[in-house]
């Protein structure tokens, strides 16, 4: 006689309520200059969704004046060494000779977990400066994120409210980013953990 299954067994259970799925994240990714339309386009809308929808910082958009001078740099996920899509971003400018400032470092949330975009990120920012003559590196970083920086060999020269936010104005030891002429290959990184 077969077996009839119940809302009260185990194995209903199992079916009715199978375990959460977690969506695939890949563990590979490339950071580089943005060279391409669809990256600049993605990165735009990655900083609308970090700094506008989640942070409430801006309204709408945070575009300024900085962005037509700006260089954009990118972390683009991977899937079977293509790039997927833009999961990480920052800019960087300089406004007087020598004098570099990095602004608008974003990850996207589900890249979070990964634990490393943000410091290839900044390492891309840094050594891309260092190869064009930086002689300082700065940046506004919001308080939060200043431990980061910290183990980046960045320190801390003023504290300041922007944006209604703490943040550290900080600054990178040059020592420890040697210059990368290549931005637009870029450099591949992997994930620490998996996200």
């Amino acid at each position: 006689m077969a077996e009839t299954t119940t809302s009260d067994s185990p194995l209903f259970s199992v079916i009715a309520n199978p375990l959460p799925e977690r969506p695939f994240v890949p563990g590979l990714h490339r950071i580089k200059h943005a060279t391409e339309g669809w990256e600049l386009r993605q990165a735009a809308a990655l900083r609308r969704q970090v700094f506008c929808v989640e942070q409430g910082l801006f309204d709408g958009d945070d575009r300024d004046a900085i962005d037509d001078r700006a260089l954009t740099i990118v972390a683009l996920s991977e899937l079977c060494g293509m790039p997927d899509r833009v999961v990480g971003t920052v800019r960087i400018h300089e406004p007087e000779p020598g004098e570099w400032i990095g602004s608008r470092l974003a990850v996207a949330a589900d890249h979070r977990r990964a634990g490393s975009l943000g410091a290839s990120l900044i390492r891309m920012a840094v050594c891309t400066a260092t190869a064009r003559g930086c002689s300082r590196f700065h940046a506004l970083v919001q308080s939060q994120n200043a431990l980061l920086f910290r183990r980046l060999r960045w320190h801390t020269v003023a504290e300041v409210m922007l944006h209604g936010r703490p943040h550290h104005h900080m600054e990178a030891d040059l020592a420890h980013y040697p210059p990368i002429h290549d931005g637009a290959a870029g450099f591949l990184t992997l994930a620490r953990r998996a996200a």
